[in-house]
């Protein structure tokens, strides 16, 4: 039905799959099963060429029909308005994990040129932050453990609401490259000004980097639970 194929639609593009890469086919007459009014494949332009993605089968009353008709049962929906009895159709949507999980990784992947003079460029994953494995990573500026021990208890606090990674190895933009190629939506880094010291008082803040613009917002420890929580909602 076209309420099925929209609702279908409209979850690949909410979960950010691009609706160029994407188109409708509907089967012909002969391509249908004995038991099916229409079948209509999304396929996806894959790097290899257009391949099947979902498949949305009419299938009629055909399956409640022959349930019926085995076990005895009445299976019937009875509608009050038109006061008629009647068989409801099924919907069938046929989903491959596989192939999706495939699509969208094609589609968040890319390589992102930051300057050419320097010939500096990212690997990205710009997978929807619903999609992405980690949801946020913790990264002191410092091994020290006056950066690293706060660092680590605020990772720990972060994961009891969603995944979370600590790193603490190799430089900060190598740290955040690293996220960026697995797709992780933000970034948390604590730094000297985060904890203070002896010549400057401790604002209590985190800078949040945000993956796809790579924009950076200083915000207070006791509201960041709240405002990634706000960032990842779907």
């Amino acid at each position: 039905s076209l309420q099925s194929r929209k609702f279908c639609h409209n979850w690949l593009l909410g979960l950010g799959m691009a609706d160029e890469n994407l188109r409708l086919r509907d089967h012909e007459k002969e391509e249908l099963s004995f038991y099916s009014k229409a079948t209509t494949d999304f396929e996806y332009l894959f790097p290899f060429g257009w391949g099947e993605l979902w498949g949305v089968a009419d299938r009629t009353d055909y399956d409640l029909t022959q349930h019926q008709n085995t076990s005895g049962q009445d299976l019937t929906y009875y509608d009050q308005e038109r006061n008629t009895h009647y068989i409801p159709y099924v919907i069938e949507p046929s989903l491959g994990a596989d192939r999706v999980t495939l699509a969208f990784l094609c589609d968040a992947y890319d390589e992102e040129l930051l300057d050419a003079e320097k010939n500096d460029s990212r690997a990205v994953l710009r997978l929807h932050p619903a999609l992405a494995p980690i949801k946020c990573a913790v990264l002191p500026l410092s091994k020290k453990a006056v950066l690293s021990d706060p660092a680590r208890r605020l990772c720990g606090e972060l994961s009891k609401h969603f995944m979370c990674e600590y790193d603490d190895t190799g430089s900060i933009g190598k740290r955040y490259r690293r996220q960026d190629e697995i797709g992780t939506p933000f970034c948390v880094t604590l730094d000297f000004t985060t904890v203070g010291d002896e010549k400057t008082p401790a604002d209590g803040c985190v800078t949040v980097r945000e993956r796809d613009s790579m924009t950076q917002e200083r915000i207070p420890m006791d509201r960041l639970k709240d405002y990634l929580l706000e960032k990842l909602a779907y």
